[in-house]
């Protein structure tokens, strides 16, 4: 089999199910994404790799999702979760807010509710499907332990798409990360401090066409990410480099505070993948420059004063609690901004 180098005999000796493992370890070595106690979501988390980097990261406080069409095998971890379905369906969606925590997410029929129990023991899946390497090589299961790519499709027998559950309960922990003084409501339906997706497209070896599918599958998981990733968290996602990168990456950056593209010494050499890392996600209900009119309700540490909009703090300097004055935004960050006074 082709393409058996450094990373895929260290795979095979260190116990990981891809050589990709090391791409995901690389790249948090980099740019810091995995934290203890982390909740992750994997898209197209197939056949492993990815998942099994992901759980050493987060520890036994966290939980790790992982999500794909085909059939994941069960892993030796009590914080892994995986299932199949097809991530534009609803009752897919559905499942991996259930598998989240989300309270909200209800299975879609009694059928499934019985199968996959409370929301707090359910496993997620998802529409996003893995494809084979850009070299277009599949590696396929093997009887010497080294599984294929986390990119790699097989079309295996489908089940029903119900979420599986491979460990006993998860319990998250309280949230290290939330640091504005003000909580964020919607915080508790999106819980997830990391997503990431090692999705490709089967490649034809037609550059613009593979080109174009991999920055579709990409825009898929970006677009799964805004739905389920808290703010201030991070997002790592494949993609093929070419003309459609850059605006891609403008998508990326309108919803992060900054991103940043890598790639991994795990690649092979003639690859032109990379990975974009969003960092510290931004769901802020205003905006620099825009003027708001906020009521003054608490102090911070540093003596400003702090204003809630919408569940989101702003700090205001030369302000005293219960003053309602007029403010301009200077500085928006993903759990907290900045505003000066103006009236």
């Amino acid at each position: 089999m082709a393409g058996r180098d450094e990373y895929y005999n260290r795979a095979k000796q260190e116990g990981y199910r891809a050589r990709s493992a090391y791409k995901l370890q690389q790249i948090d070595a980099a740019e810091d994404v995995l934290s203890h106690g982390d909740t992750v979501v994997d898209l197209g988390a197939a056949p492993g790799g990815w998942l099994q980097v992901a759980a050493e990261a987060v520890g036994e406080s966290g939980l790790v999702v992982g999500v794909d069409r085909q059939r994941i095998d069960p892993l030796e971890s009590d914080v892994i979760e995986t299932v199949r379905g097809d991530m534009t369906e609803e009752r897919t969606r559905e499942r991996l807010r259930a598998a989240l925590g989300v309270a909200s997410a209800q299975p879609n029929d009694s059928r499934e509710r019985s199968q996959l129990g409370s929301a707090s023991q359910l496993a997620a899946s998802s529409e996003l499907s893995t494809e084979t390497d850009e070299d277009g090589e599949v590696e396929g299961d093997s009887d010497d332990g080294v599984e294929g790519d986390s990119d790699g499709e097989v079309e295996g027998d489908s089940d029903d798409g119900v979420a599986e559950r491979r460990t006993g309960e998860h319990d998250r922990g309280g949230d290290e990360h939330d640091t504005a003084t003000v909580s964020t409501p919607e915080r508790h339906e999106r819980p997830a401090d990391v997503v990431v997706s090692d999705m490709a497209p089967n490649v034809t070896g037609e550059y613009q066409l593979d080109h174009a599918r991999s920055i579709h599958l990409a825009r898929q998981a970006f677009e799964t990410a805004l739905t389920v990733l808290r703010p201030g968290g991070d997002f790592v996602v494949k993609v093929f480099d070419g003309r459609e990168l850059s605006s891609f990456r403008s998508e990326v950056e309108d919803a992060f505070e900054y991103v940043r593209s890598l790639d991994p010494d795990a690649s092979r050499e003639e690859s032109s993948e990379r990975y974009l890392i969003g960092k510290h996600h931004v769901d802020a209900p205003v905006a620099a420059g825009e003027r708001r009119e906020v009521e003054i309700v608490d102090v911070g540490d540093d003596g400003d004063g702090v204003a809630s909009v919408d569940g989101y703090t702003l700090f205001v300097p030369g302000t005293e609690p219960g003053e309602t004055v007029s403010v301009r935004i200077t500085d928006v960050k993903a759990r907290f901004g900045f505003a000066q006074r103006i009236d």
